[in-house]
């Protein structure tokens, strides 16, 4: 496991973060799949199993060659998937990529996601050496703005109307946190 400072980049206290596998196929079928949560992404329809399995199996888990670093929340303890924290919309000349991460139902509000985000951030700015990361949260989730200010992130911009919900247009907010 890469390390700096002799802390590996992907091991926390309670979580690792870890390269998908194919056994993760089941969980991410219900993450991709959770309409809920289509909102706060790109996605409005639903994934097969057959294009998430290629997905799996066609990730390079590089983000040079993908553009994109998805890797899996899982419990130190039990090996238990619990979440996906993303690179995305990666920029090689502007060193910068959007972060992602999901946690499920069972586990929010557990400091979980925290602790996958400053992991997460530790390989984006000390491995990576991106100058910026940042990610777009709908203004009316608050626990997921609570969570990317307490790590730091700035508030940099509120987008308004950008979003679509159940007929209704909804403002999103740019977080950035740039390395010093």
């Amino acid at each position: 496991m890469e390390k700096i400072d002799d802390k590996p980049f992907f091991e926390g206290k309670r979580v690792v973060l870890r390269a998908m596998e194919p056994e993760d196929l089941d969980f991410l079928y219900h993450i991709e799949n959770d309409t809920a949560l289509w909102v706060h992404g790109i996605s409005n329809v639903p994934y097969s199993r057959y294009a998430l399995r290629r997905f799996i199996s066609e990730s390079q888990n590089d983000i040079y060659a993908d553009r994109q670093l998805r890797l899996i929340v899982e419990l130190k303890e039990t090996g238990e998937a619990v979440g996906c924290a993303d690179l995305f919309d990666y920029s090689i000349r502007h060193q910068r990529a959007e972060v992602g991460l999901v946690i499920s139902k069972p586990f929010q509000r557990s400091g979980l996601g925290r602790e996958a985000l400053s992991l997460l951030l530790r390989y984006a700015f000390a491995f990576l050496k991106l100058h910026q990361v940042y990610a777009y949260v709908s203004a009316a989730n608050h626990a997921a703005a609570g969570l990317f200010e307490q790590s730091g992130f700035e508030r940099t911009a509120v987008l308004k109307d950008w979003i679509q919900e159940a007929g209704e247009y909804k403002s999103v907010v740019l977080y950035t946190l740039c390395q010093d």
